[in-house]
C-alpha cells in the first residue's frame, strides 16, 4: 500500500529528506551537505552531480530512520533555490566557468550577470512588468546572457538549461518536462498568455535560440502534477523503487509558502490577507491574489506558480541570514558562524540589553543590502551601510553590531511590506517558516517592528511540509492541492507584537528610510 510520501529540499549548503504520511506527519528527516564553488567575487557554482549523491544519502537515511519499506512510498517531491544547470547535448555536465564539468550549476546567489541584468532592465520590453519593471542578477534570462557571452563554447554545446528543481524531476524521471512553477517565476514564461514564451523578448536579449538550445517546452507541469515514475537506475539510486511518482517541482520558497498558508488555499478571503515569510540564507515574501497586481520591485505576479488561477508576487531580501554569518566572520572577535557562536551571541545580547535597555546599540544603524537590495529598490548593485562605528573590538562591540544588523533586516521587512500594501495587498497576518525560527532576536523583531500578528506553523520544516503536500496530490493521496494544504496542516501559534516598543521601531523605521536616502545622495554626487 503507497501511503507515503518523501519530500526533498535543497537549499544553498545541505539537501533535506522527509518522510510524510498524509495527515503531514513527518516521520523522519535526514540531512546532507552539498558542496559550493566560490571561484571569484560574485560567483559561486554547484557540482549537480553532487547535489544528486546528498539527496540520494538524505531519501535513504530519511527511510531507514522511519523504517518504512520503499513501496510504501507513493511520491517524491523536490523543492530547490533557483539555481540554472548546464547540460550538454548527451545530459553531461558543462562547466559555466572554469574547466571542470563537475561545476556546472551557477547558484542562486551568484551576481556574476549584473551587467546582462542591466541591459535586460534597459529594454524596457512589456515582459518585465512581472518583474517588477527591473531584472535580477538572480533571475536566470541574465545567468544565461552572461553564458552565452563568456563562454561561447559551452553555449555551442549545451543541450539542456534546468532550473534546479527541473533538473531533479529530469534526473529522477529521465523526463525533460519543466515545472509551470520555476518556470513561471525564473524564465520571463507568462503562463497566463497563449504563447508563454515571448519571442521578442528572447530576441532584445539576443537569446532567440534559447529555447531550442536548452529544450524548453512550450507548455508547464502545474504543481501538483506527476512528472512521472522513477527510473530504475533513479530508484535504485534514492533507495525508493519504480512505482514511485516524482511531482512537479517547486521554488523552495514556494514550497514554504504553501507549508504554512496551503490550509487556506480554498478560502480566497482568508488567503489573499495572509503572507508567507520564508527566512534563510535570504528572506522572501510570498503573497497570493486572485487579480494581477503590479508594483515596482516586485517579482511578478507569476500565474499560477503554485496554485491554479492565482496570481503569485514575491519581495525578498538577497542576505539575510547570510549577512548575519558575514558579520560574525568578519568581526575580530567572531569566528566561523556555527550555530554555537549565534546562541552564544543571542544569550550575551540578551544580558546587554537587559542592562542597557534602549540604548543598547542605539547608535548603530544598518542597511542590510550587502548583496544588492532585491525588493524593494531593485537595486543588485546596492551596498550595505553600517552607520555608528566604534573602535570598540570587543564580543560586545560584535553583540551590538549583531543586534542592529537583525534590526537592519527586520526594517527590510517592513520596507517590502508597506510596498506590498501599495500595491493593494492587505496584511492580516504573517505566517514565518524557515532557519529564522531558530533565532529568537529575528522572531521577536519581525513581529514589533512590523507590527503584524506572526503565525507559526507547528512543524519542524514547512519547506518540506509544502513539498510534501504538493507530492501527496502527484501520488494520489490527496484530490487536489487545498485538499492537501488543509488535510496536511499542523495548526500553529501565534505571536503578537509588542504595543510598547512601537514608538521605537517607528523611529528606528524613520532613520532607516533616511540612511537610505542619504546612501542614494552620496552615489548621485559626480
Amino acid at each position: 500500500m503507497r501511503d507515503l510520501i518523501v519530500a526533498v529540499d535543497i537549499g544553498t549548503g545541505s539537501a533535506r529528506a522527509g518522510v510524510f504520511d498524509r495527515s503531514g506527519d513527518m516521520l523522519a528527516r535526514a540531512d546532507h551537505p552539498i558542496a559550493m564553488l566560490r571561484p571569484r567575487e560574485n560567483h559561486a557554482e554547484h557540482d549537480s552531480e553532487d547535489i544528486w549523491r546528498a539527496v540520494c544519502i538524505a531519501v535513504r537515511g530519511a527511510r531507514a530512520a522511519a523504517k518504512v519499506e520503499a513501496g510504501r512510498i507513493a511520491a517524491i517531491g523536490f523543492d530547490a533555490t533557483c539555481s540554472l544547470v548546464v547540460r550538454d547535448r548527451q545530459g553531461r555536465p558543462l562547466a559555466v566557468s572554469g574547466e571542470d564539468p563537475r561545476w556546472d550549476t551557477i547558484v542562486w546567489l551568484d551576481h556574476r550577470a549584473i551587467a546582462e541584468a542591466d541591459f535586460c532592465t534597459a529594454t524596457d520590453h512589456p515582459v518585465l512588468v512581472h518583474s517588477g519593471r527591473a531584472m535580477s542578477p538572480e533571475m536566470q534570462m541574465p545567468k544565461l546572457m552572461w553564458l552565452k557571452r563568456n563562454r561561447p563554447e559551452q553555449w555551442d554545446e549545451a543541450g539542456y538549461f534546468f532550473d534546479l528543481a527541473d533538473f531533479m524531476t529530469w534526473r529522477a524521471t529521465g523526463s525533460p518536462a519543466r515545472s509551470r512553477c520555476t518556470t513561471t517565476s525564473k524564465w520571463n514564461y507568462l503562463a497566463h498568455e497563449a504563447a508563454p514564451w515571448n519571442d521578442s523578448f528572447l530576441s532584445a536579449i539576443g537569446l532567440e535560440d534559447l529555447r531550442a538550445r536548452g529544450l524548453l517546452p512550450e507548455t508547464t507541469l502545474a504543481v501538483g502534477a506527476a512528472v512521472g515514475p522513477l527510473t530504475p537506475a533513479a530508484a535504485a539510486d534514492l533507495g525508493l523503487d519504480t512505482g514511485c511518482v516524482a511531482s512537479a517541482g517547486l521554488v523552495d520558497a514556494y514550497a514554504g509558502a504553501f507549508g504554512v498558508l496551503g490550509a487556506f488555499a480554498g478560502e480566497p478571503e482568508a488567503l489573499e490577507r495572509r503572507l508567507a515569510l520564508i527566512g534563510g540564507t535570504s528572506s522572501c515574501i510570498v503573497a497570493f491574489s486572485r487579480e494581477k497586481r503590479f508594483g515596482f520591485g516586485m517579482w511578478g505576479p507569476y500565474y499560477e506558480a503554485v496554485l491554479p488561477g492565482w496570481w503569485l508576487v514575491e519581495g525578498g531580501q538577497s542576505a539575510a541570514g547570510a549577512l548575519l554569518d558575514h558579520v560574525v566572520r568578519s568581526h575580530s572577535a567572531g569566528g566561523e558562524p556555527s550555530a554555537a557562536v549565534h546562541a552564544a551571541i543571542v544569550a550575551r545580547i540578551r544580558a546587554l540589553r537587559e542592562a542597557e535597555g534602549e540604548a543598547f546599540g542605539a547608535r548603530l544603524h544598518v542597511l542590510p543590502d550587502f548583496h544588492g537590495n532585491r525588493t524593494p529598490l531593485a537595486d543588485p548593485h546596492a551596498l550595505g551601510v553600517i552607520s555608528g562605528l566604534s573602535l570598540d573590538a570587543s564580543f560586545d562591540g560584535l553583540c551590538r553590531l549583531y543586534w542592529r544588523s537583525c534590526v537592519g533586516i527586520a526594517l527590510g521587512i517592513r520596507h517590502i511590506l508597506e510596498t506590498l500594501g501599495g500595491c493593494g495587498y492587505v496584511v492580516d497576518a504573517l505566517h514565518v517558516a524557515g532557519g529564522h525560527l531558530r533565532n529568537p532576536l529575528l522572531m521577536e523583531l519581525y513581529r514589533d517592528v512590523t507590527g503584524c500578528r506572526l503565525v507559526v506553523a507547528e512543524t519542524s520544516d514547512a519547506v518540506l511540509l509544502g513539498t510534501a503536500m504538493t507530492a501527496a496530490v502527484a501520488g494520489g493521496l490527496h484530490p487536489d492541492l487545498p485538499a492537501a494544504g488543509r488535510g496536511m496542516y499542523p495548526g500553529a501559534q501565534d505571536l503578537l507584537p509588542d504595543a510598547g516598543r512601537k514608538a521605537v521601531y517607528d523611529r528606528n523605521y524613520r532613520r532607516f528610510l533616511a540612511l537610505q536616502r542619504h546612501r542614494a545622495e552620496l552615489d548621485a554626487i559626480a
